[in-house]
């Protein structure tokens, strides 16, 4: 079945979302490594690693034999950072000298689950609420 425009035109939004996020870990890590909590083994190995599946998961996402795995890769990506997002709110993590205020955070908080149903919806894996019912 073919994808809608309005699930390629998700899939694209997702993909440079990711694309950017990952090229930013790579480029410049030290904001990812302020909010990564203290128990994290080697974090600046981790937040190189994060970057490269950001970008690889955004590439698998445009190639269609690819995209189910993207699509369940990113969604437990997203799953798995759900705590630094948590700890950089929790503890008022400065990043680049500012501390970053409610309003920035709590939709972050809100969007995390979304993000994640987008990347599983984005890549095949759900196609849940959208599911169409025989009669």
């Amino acid at each position: 079945m073919k994808d809608s425009k309005v699930k390629i035109f998700w899939r694209i939004i997702l993909v440079i979302f990711y694309l950017l996020a990952g090229i930013a870990h790579l480029r410049s890590p030290a904001g990812f490594l302020a909010i990564t909590p203290p128990w994290v083994p080697y974090p600046a190995e981790v937040v190189m690693v994060t970057g490269i599946a950001e970008i690889a998961g955004a590439t698998g996402l445009m190639i269609g034999r690819f995209r189910y795995a993207a699509g369940i890769g990113l969604a437990l990506y997203a799953l798995c950072v759900w705590p630094a997002n948590i700890h950089h709110m929790v503890n008022n993590i400065e990043v680049a000298g500012q501390v970053a205020p409610l309003w920035y955070h709590v939709p972050r908080m809100i969007a995390q689950p979304f993000i994640i149903w987008l990347a599983l919806w984005a890549g095949g894996v759900t196609d849940w609420p959208f599911r169409r019912r025989s009669p």
